[in-house]
């Protein structure tokens, strides 16, 4: 799959034609997180993972190893992003979470849209907004924070297998995971993935407030 004009279009289109949902009057406090569309290739930034090795030049996501040494979530699979400060709007927050994490400076041209707000159990709402980021080259994670960037090709996002999905203690709310590789990325991260896939690239409108996290995701 090309990152190319008409691939931008029909994200931005499908965006665009999609009622979102806000998380009104949802306890939490306001994140937001950058669902970047950069070029694919090979490189330093390539995940270690043997079935992706013979792809390069399609579109591609934009994901990060949290650092270990962080309090919430370290070592987890996470999209660039964090907190929205007073005042800042969710796309202003996306935008500096990405340049303050993995050195990605866009600006609000950029922006193609916004997917649901997804509610944590972590305790915060997040705003997933969806960025076209151009070759992306250069990037440079900041230590901190990150401990890897890695481009995930979109195709992988398109897997007959995805989501995976089990049962967890909320019998209404399934546990969502999104395969990639030989291994997964959990929910929340995997559930604006799955919303990506299925509305940005599928055209097809589809809610994810409703799937839950693993155990470990909510720390």
């Amino acid at each position: 799959m090309q990152r190319d004009e008409r691939l931008r279009a029909q994200i931005r289109a499908n965006l665009h034609s999609f009622t979102r949902l806000a998380a009104q009057g949802a306890e939490g406090r306001a994140a937001a997180v950058a669902v970047a569309v950069v070029d694919g290739g090979l490189g330093a930034d390539l995940p270690d993972m043997p079935r992706l090795a013979d792809w390069s030049g399609d579109a591609a996501l934009l994901l990060t190893r949290r650092a270990s040494g962080l309090r919430h979530h370290a070592g987890q699979w996470a999209l660039p992003g964090g907190r929205v400060d007073e005042g800042e709007t969710p796309e202003a927050a996306a935008l500096r979470e990405l340049d303050e994490e993995v050195g990605l400076a866009l600006d609000r041209t950029d922006v193609l849209g916004l997917l649901d707000d997804y509610v944590t159990r972590s305790g915060f709402v997040i705003t997933p907004v969806v960025l076209w980021a151009g070759a992306a080259r250069g990037l440079c994670p900041n230590p901190a924070e990150v401990s890897s960037v890695h481009r995930i090709p979109v195709s992988e996002f398109m897997r007959e297998d995805a989501p995976l999905l089990e049962g967890g203690p909320v019998r209404e709310r399934p546990v969502l995971r999104m395969p990639v590789g030989e291994g997964w990325i959990a929910a929340p991260t995997a559930a604006v993935l799955y919303q990506f896939r299925e509305l940005c690239i599928a055209g097809r409108p589809t809610r994810v407030a409703h799937f839950d996290q693993p155990a470990f995701a909510w720390r």
